[in-house]
C-alpha cells in the first residue's frame, strides 16, 4: 500500500538528491549539463534518476527556457576598446528583450573560466567572449551547449561564431606608415598570450606576425623587436621603460592596444623623452582616448562598435534558431594618423 502510494506520487528533484546523497543544486547542474560536475557525481545522479524514473516537470522545463540574458566576458574594464565593443552590443540589442550582463574576470585563465561557467550555470541564453584567455577546449565545450561568439581570436570553429579584425593587415599599416616617415628601428609591444590556452591565432599572434612580415618586407628584419606586456596602462609603462631606457632605443613604438600605448607614453615622459620628437608612438583600436586633444595618438581603427554589434547580431541568430552553421566575420582596419608620429630627428 505504501509502495503504491509512493509510485503515484510525482518524483521531485529533492527526491533524486536525497536518493543520490547529494544537494539539489548538484542534481540541477547534472540536468542542465553545467560545468563543474565530476564524472562520479554525474554517474551517481543519473543512477538515481533512472532508479526513481524521474522526469522533469513540464513547467520546470519551461522555467529553464530562454532567460533573455546575454553574458559578455572581458578581462579588463579599463581597456577603453572594450567600451566601444560593449556600446555596439548594447545598441544592437536596444530594441530587443535581451539584457547584457558583464563579467570582468581579469587576465587569469582560471578566473575567466570560473566566470564563464558561472554565466552558463545561470542559464544565460548566449555568451560573447572578448579575446578569452580561457583554454580553447573549454570554449568549444561551452559552445556545444550555449550559443557563443568569440571576438578577437582567429581560430576557426564549427561550434561558435567569430568576429575578428584583420590584425596582420593592421600591423602592416602601422609599419608602412612609420617607414614612410623615415623610421627603421621600430618595436612592437604585444600581449604575452597564454601557450596553455591552445589558441593558435589570437589577436596578439596575428598582430606580431603581421608586424614581423611588414618589417621583413621593408628589409628591416634586423630591427624586429617584440616586447611582451599586458594590454593595460601598467603593462605599457613597463614595456616602455624596458624599450626606452636601453642603449638601442627604438625611434618608433607600436602598441597592440591604445591603453598600452598610453602607458608607453607615460614611461617616455618619465625618461624625459618627447613624443613624437624623440620617439614616435602608435596604438591600436582607435579608442576615444586616442582622439583627445592632449593625446592625438596615431592608431588603427578596427571598428570596435561594429564588432560588438555584429557579435550581438550573430549571437541572437543562433539563440533564436535562425542559423545553425558557424560564421567568421572580419573587420577591415584603417590607419588614423595623428601627431604622435613624425619623422625621426636623425
Amino acid at each position: 500500500m505504501r509502495q503504491d502510494a509512493r509510485r503515484d506520487k510525482r518524483v521531485t528533484i529533492t527526491d533524486v538528491a536525497r536518493h543520490a546523497g547529494v544537494s539539489t543544486a548538484a542534481v540541477s547542474k547534472v540536468l542542465r549539463n553545467a560545468y563543474g560536475v565530476s564524472a562520479a557525481m554525474r554517474e551517481k545522479v543519473q543512477a538515481a534518476i533512472t532508479e526513481l524514473d524521474y522526469r522533469p516537470h513540464a513547467a520546470a522545463r519551461g522555467m529553464r527556457g530562454r532567460t533573455y540574458t546575454i553574458g559578455v566576458l572581458l578581462d579588463n574594464i579599463r581597456n577603453t576598446f572594450f567600451a566601444d565593443i560593449l556600446d555596439g552590443i548594447r545598441d544592437e540589442l536596444h530594441d530587443s528583450e535581451y539584457t547584457v550582463l558583464i563579467g570582468a574576470a581579469g587576465f587569469g585563465a582560471a578566473a575567466q573560466s570560473r566566470t564563464t561557467r558561472s554565466m552558463v550555470d545561470r542559464q544565460m541564453d548566449g555568451l560573447i567572449l572578448i579575446a578569452p584567455g580561457t583554454p580553447r577546449t573549454e570554449v568549444l565545450t561551452t559552445a556545444q551547449s550555449t550559443p557563443t561568439v568569440v571576438i578577437g581570436h582567429h581560430d576557426p570553429s564549427e561550434l561558435h561564431d567569430s568576429v575578428v579584425d584583420a590584425d596582420g593587415v593592421g600591423a602592416g599599416l602601422v609599419v608602412d606608415h612609420l617607414v614612410a616617415l623615415g623610421h627603421r628601428n621600430i618595436a612592437l609591444v604585444s600581449a604575452p598570450g597564454t601557450r596553455s590556452s591552445k589558441w593558435t591565432r589570437t589577436p596578439e599572434i596575428v598582430l606580431s606576425n603581421g608586424y614581423t612580415e611588414a618589417m621583413e618586407r621593408h628589409g628591416l628584419s634586423e630591427h624586429t623587436r617584440v616586447c611582451r606586456a599586458a594590454y593595460s596602462d601598467d603593462g605599457g609603462y613597463k614595456a616602455g621603460m624596458s624599450l626606452l631606457s636601453g642603449e638601442d632605443r627604438p625611434t618608433a613604438i607600436m602598441a597592440g592596444a591604445d591603453v598600452a600605448a598610453l602607458g608607453v607614453w607615460r614611461a617616455a615622459h618619465e625618461l624625459g623623452l618627447r613624443v613624437p620628437e624623440d620617439v614616435s608612438l602608435a596604438g591600436y583600436n582607435n579608442t576615444t582616448l586616442a582622439d583627445l586633444a592632449t593625446v592625438r595618438l596615431t592608431s588603427v581603427d578596427q571598428a570596435g562598435h561594429d564588432m560588438g554589434g555584429t557579435a550581438a547580431r550573430l549571437l541572437i541568430e543562433r539563440v533564436e534558431g535562425r542559423r545553425e552553421h558557424a560564421v567568421q566575420t572580419t573587420m577591415t582596419p584603417r590607419l588614423v594618423a595623428r601627431r604622435s608620429t613624425s619623422a625621426p630627428l636623425s
